[in-house]
């Protein structure tokens, strides 16, 4: 079950829940945590306002900033599973595109299993795919390119797990979604309360179909007006300009690289080999993880 944030009507009422309220896990990076959507003491996010505040749900948010699929599996998988969901949303793969290491290979291997193992407790899974960086951050054809080419590739292998495993599953990738600065917090690269707001309340509106939407719909109206342009530059200037420096130290030098070979292969009118080559090792990942559900998941696993 698959919907976009522009294709979803209104939040509707859900259907009565089971005796016992709801478990929910959330696991995932900045997004998932809440980044962009600050309240007293800490961040609130998408997952939180999905939860709500009633007794109908048991809500555990395990996600982490700058959390990558390895961290998810290694780390908050296993908490989660102590858990015990019934719902269990996991949302991850940005940072992945962010390091020197990414390997789709790694990636695919690593979501099957977190899927796999929540799916065969019995969770029902929530998934999103999401937007490259490098159009969040405007950055130069041959710089975005690249991680352009890394994002699509993580959100296909979501979206194959996410069908393997029967998934509600958002688009998070549309254009509409995308183009909507008023969506965005100062940093451009999450959601503001508004941008949570909207995913929240389409993540109801599917689960709802499955009688699993925690509590009421929550509201698509913000608390608090988005940030201006000021809090904006702000941003930049200060926690904006860390955030570079951090990446710096690990993809920049190699996205220089590889923005150079963007370079040199439209010159020669052969970008369509970097295509190619990034849809064949695509492909071999999926691959990798086409066995029926169950049967040598951990085994795929890099140590």
């Amino acid at each position: 079950m698959t919907a976009s944030l522009a294709a979803l009507p209104p939040p509707t009422a859900a259907p009565l829940g089971p005796a016992r309220p709801l478990r929910f896990a959330a696991l995932g990076d900045s997004l998932t945590e809440g980044v962009g959507d600050p309240v007293p003491g800490g961040w609130r996010g998408w997952a939180a306002l999905l939860a709500g505040d009633g007794p109908g749900c048991e809500f555990h948010n395990f996600a982490a900033s700058g959390a990558l699929t390895r961290d998810v599996a290694e780390e908050q998988a296993p908490r989660a599973r102590a858990f015990a969901p019934d719902l269990a949303s996991v949302v991850v793969g940005v940072n992945d595109t962010l390091r020197r290491s990414f390997d789709i290979h790694h990636v695919a291997a690593r979501l099957d299993a977190v899927y796999g193992d929540l799916a065969a407790q019995g969770a029902v899974l929530l998934t999103a795919c999401l937007p490259d960086p490098g159009a969040m951050l405007a950055l130069p054809g041959p710089l975005a390119r690249p991680l352009a080419r890394r994002q699509q590739a993580v959100n296909a292998v979501v979206h194959a797990l996410s069908a393997r495993y029967g998934a509600a599953h958002l688009h998070l990738a549309d254009r509409a979604w995308v183009g909507d600065r008023s969506l965005w917090s100062a940093d451009r690269l999450h959601p503001g309360e508004r941008g949570h707001r909207l995913i929240a309340a389409s993540c109801h509106a599917l689960l709802a179909e499955r009688g699993l939407a925690p509590g009421a719909p929550p509201s698509y109206e913000p608390d608090r007006p988005p940030p201006g342009r000021s809090a904006a530059l702000l941003w930049l200037a200060t926690a904006g300009t860390a955030w570079v420096a951090r990446r710096s130290t690990d993809l920049l030098p190699q996205l220089l690289g590889l923005a150079g070979a963007e370079l040199r292969h439209a010159a020669r009118g052969t970008a369509d080999h970097l295509d190619l080559r990034a849809a064949e090792a695509l492909s071999a990942a999926l691959a990798a993880v086409s066995a029926p559900p169950g049967q040598g998941r951990l085994a795929r696993m890099e140590g």
